[in-house]
């Protein structure tokens, strides 16, 4: 918590009128979607709007504003039994006079960086702006953003403004997190080549490494989910072979399709019906468990259905949204807490007798119709494979992204 409050300045009155209010308006250039470890910026500008009450005499002061990022972590009490955190906040914290970026917010504050000031002393005159440049490197050991039924994970850059001898006033910008979980090297190395640097081009020279970093990040996702090698599964019940299924990866960007094909000419058994889900698994570690042996929250986002009696080959193509969160897992202390997967979710229909094909003679030159039989003894089974999904290219995926990178307040 940081006391931030100018009590030595007098505030401005212009005879009996009131307060002209200051607009604030923060926005994200570049996307609302970011990697962790990427540089997040963001303009913020200050204006005192034109009126025909204003005067020369109109100008408006603002004793400081700050600015800083910081994620909410919110638990369903029905499904998650956290230890207790304790009452760390101050005695402060109840006055509005202090900064406190999470202010108001459901759960708790799990990750913040350290705030940074824009100004102090802020006059604006009628019809003034003043633009503001605020960066800040994402950190790299947060969770990612994340909506759950059990838990949630939620960024957001939080300005805070105050006029002089007024309560703080907050900006709150949302914003999502992406972060590379399960990649074989770290994604942002920390060894950079050792050249010499121009003093004047520090900016420059900055950006470019920037922009390096998540460089690399991206072409070792793209290298990561391109690789391909055929994968076979036969498919059997207890009666005997169904079908022979290959996928050609098991690992994935957001946005790509699972692509999967059937051949059902090497089964023995007759299949009437699959259909493939492709689903996430939401999974409380035992330990932090409301109740014990409660069962995995599991959430599809897609699913393809298919008759294929008489079928000889089959495939099928599912999106991955750019708006759902790669599989992770996060932790309290060194122990895990909870995690998320993903897989493809088979169901089959099969038949318990052969079923003939309809024959067609050679010279048959009207045109017959087939119908299948009225009554099938079935046999049902499922069978679940995993597969790991990754984030994608962040300016990508903001395309899709529920949040504009844009908000403004008036104070």
């Amino acid at each position: 918590m940081y006391d931030l409050n100018f009590t030595n300045l007098n505030s401005l009155t212009v005879g009996s009128l009131e307060v002209e209010m200051i607009e604030v308006v923060a926005s994200m250039a570049r996307g609302p979607v970011f990697l962790a470890g990427e540089l997040l910026e963001c303009l913020i500008t200050f204006t005192n709007p034109m009126s025909h009450l204003s005067t020369s005499a109109s100008s408006e002061m603002l004793a400081w504003a700050s600015t800083q990022i910081h994620c909410q972590f919110h638990a369903s009490e029905n499904r998650v039994d956290l230890p207790a955190q304790g009452n760390k906040q101050d005695v402060q914290a109840d006055s509005d006079t202090v900064l406190i970026p999470s202010r108001g917010e459901r759960g708790q504050c799990v990750l913040d960086t350290p705030p940074k000031i824009l100004f102090c002393d802020l006059r604006l005159d009628p019809g003034e702006s003043k633009t503001y440049s605020y960066s800040e490197v994402v950190p790299i050991d947060g969770p990612p953003s994340f909506r759950g039924q059990a838990v949630k994970y939620v960024y957001k850059l939080t300005i805070g403004c105050q006029r002089v001898n007024s309560p703080i006033k907050l900006l709150r910008v949302p914003f999502r997190v992406l972060v590379l979980q399960g990649m074989p090297d770290p994604p942002f190395p920390q060894d950079e080549e050792v050249s010499p640097s121009n003093p004047f081009l520090e900016e420059e020279e900055a950006s470019r490494r920037d922009a390096t970093t998540l460089e690399r990040a991206l072409d070792m996702l793209m290298v990561t989910t391109s690789r391909r090698c055929p994968h076979m599964f036969n498919i059997t019940n207890t009666r005997g072979k169904v079908a022979k299924f290959c996928i050609f990866k098991t690992v994935y960007r957001l946005g790509e399709d699972v692509i999967g094909t059937f051949n059902f000419s090497e089964g023995d058994i007759p299949c009437l019906q699959y259909s493939v889900s492709l689903q996430s698994e939401e999974e409380i570690q035992q330990q932090y468990q409301r109740r014990p042996g409660q069962p995995i929250s599991v959430a599809g986002h897609g699913r393809h259905l298919e008759s294929c009696l008489h079928t000889a080959s089959s495939h099928f193509s599912l999106p991955i949204p750019l708006n759902v969160t790669p599989g992770f897992s996060t932790e309290i202390g060194q122990s895990a807490v909870m995690a998320l997967r993903w897989r493809l979710h088979f169901e089959f229909v099969t038949a318990r007798e052969p079923m003939e094909p309809p024959a067609v003679l050679q010279n048959q030159s009207e045109v017959t119709v087939w119908a299948g039989a009225e009554d099938v003894d079935v046999d049902t089974f499922s069978w679940n494979l995993p597969i790991k999904v990754l984030p994608t290219n962040p300016a990508l995926a903001s395309y899709m992204s529920q949040f504009t990178g844009t908000n403004s307040i008036n104070i």
